[in-house]
């Protein structure tokens, strides 16, 4: 990885774990526990507590078991992250906000116990899980690089050399 896209991705990080936290500490702050603010029909913000990881899984691992969990995935991701080639820019944004993501939850984990969720989209026939800006960043990420792989990386100009070769 060139030094210029490390200090990128380190920046893309370092925005992703701060806008979290920042919203995080708006909702906690001005709203209680349980209110919702209605914004449209269909999404509303609603200050909740996830003690699990995703959608409130692994609730039972507890603080402690949880933070490993939670750290040990963030080393892999990091793991992947290096050995990513520095052409793989959208990989590499992806793997950004993944990991500001992963770290702005693992901050609340370590230092509340918990996570602050509050974004809840609902209709009358469907309620969507309650989350945060963390896990937007987790999930847009994932698939920013399922895109990058699958899709962009496939289309691009090597694909009719590689179709050529039997491959």
């Amino acid at each position: 990885m060139t030094r210029p896209l490390m200090i990128v991705n380190f920046v893309v990080v370092l925005v992703a774990i701060a806008l979290d936290q920042v919203i995080k500490a708006i909702v906690v702050a001005t709203m209680p526990l349980g209110a919702a603010i209605e914004l449209v029909p269909f999404l509303a913000l609603f200050h909740a507590r996830n003690t699990g990881i995703a959608f409130s899984m692994f609730a039972g691992l507890g603080d402690v078991g949880l933070s490993l969990l939670a750290g040990a995935v963030l080393v892999v991701v990091l793991i992947l992250w290096w050995k990513t080639p520095a052409e793989r820019l959208l990989t590499h944004f992806g793997l950004a906000i993944i990991v500001g993501g992963a770290i702005g939850n693992l901050i609340d984990r370590v230092r509340l116990g918990y996570v602050v969720d509050y974004v809840y989209f609902h209709t009358p026939a469907f309620d969507f899980a309650v989350f945060n800006l963390a896990d937007a960043c987790i999930t847009v990420g994932a698939i920013i690089i399922l895109l990058d792989e699958f899709v962009l990386v496939r289309s691009g100009p090597d694909d009719a050399a590689g179709s050529s070769d039997g491959r």
